[in-house]
């Protein structure tokens, strides 16, 4: 049992690390044949397919790097514009001091226009003895 089952581990590692690879890898740094071509010939030829492609197909070590995020190098602080809290912000505070005086002007004004308008009916059920308004 175990005289089968090690060959077999080996070819599926084989594939596994066949398929990482080519799967990982850009369309233009595989040699030979195209990134489809190599993923099907690794999954239907299981133990030539991999060797091949980690052979002859497999990017070069000298290929030109990619442009990649390099893990422990952090974020370049100096590239983004700083962020500031809505309350650290004077531009939002100014902005909102002035949202705040205009609605209390608008808040007088129909203050004002509701007092007016009271008055108004007052007048109008004082100058008629039933009390009703005038329809």
């Amino acid at each position: 049992m175990v005289r089968y089952s090690l060959p077999f581990l080996a070819e599926v590692v084989l594939v596994v690390i066949a398929l990482i690879s080519c799967l990982s890898a850009q369309e233009g740094e595989l040699r030979a044949l195209p990134k489809i071509v190599w993923v099907l010939i690794i999954l239907l030829f299981p133990i030539v397919g991999p060797i091949a492609y980690l052979v002859a197909g497999r990017p070069l070590a000298s290929a030109a790097p990619r442009n990649t995020w390099r893990p422990g190098s952090g974020f370049p602080e100096a590239e983004r514009p700083r962020q500031v809290a809505p309350d650290d912000d004077p531009d939002f505070l100014r902005s909102l001091r002035a949202q705040q005086r205009d609605d209390t002007e608008l808040l007088k004004k129909w203050e004002e226009d509701l007092r007016r308008r009271e008055e108004d009916l007052r007048r109008q059920r004082d100058q008629h003895p039933d009390g009703e308004p005038p329809r």
